[in-house]
C-alpha cells in the first residue's frame, strides 16, 4: 500500500506545494509574533533556520499528503 500510494499521481507534486505552504504560512506566523521586525532574520542564522523550516515543512506535507491519499485510495 505504501509503495501505491507514494508512486501514485500528483503525490509528490502535493507534498512540496504542501510543505512550502506550511513554511510560509510558518515563518509569517512566527514574524508576526515577533512584530514584523527585521531583527527576526539577524538574529539566527538564515541557511539554518530556512533549511530546518523546509524541511519540517516537508515532512509535515508528506505525513498530511499520505493521509489524504490513503483515504482516497480506500474509497
Amino acid at each position: 500500500m505504501f509503495k501505491e500510494i507514494v508512486n501514485h499521481k500528483g503525490f509528490w507534486r502535493s507534498v512540496i506545494l504542501l510543505g512550502i505552504s506550511f513554511v510560509f504560512v510558518f515563518i509569517l506566523i512566527k514574524w508576526a509574533f515577533e512584530g514584523f521586525t527585521t531583527s527576526f532574520f539577524d538574529e539566527r542564522n538564515p541557511y539554518l533556520f530556512l533549511g530546518g523550516s523546509l524541511l519540517a515543512g516537508l515532512v509535515y506535507g508528506f505525513f498530511v499528503t499520505y493521509g489524504k491519499f490513503k483515504n482516497k485510495l480506500k474509497k
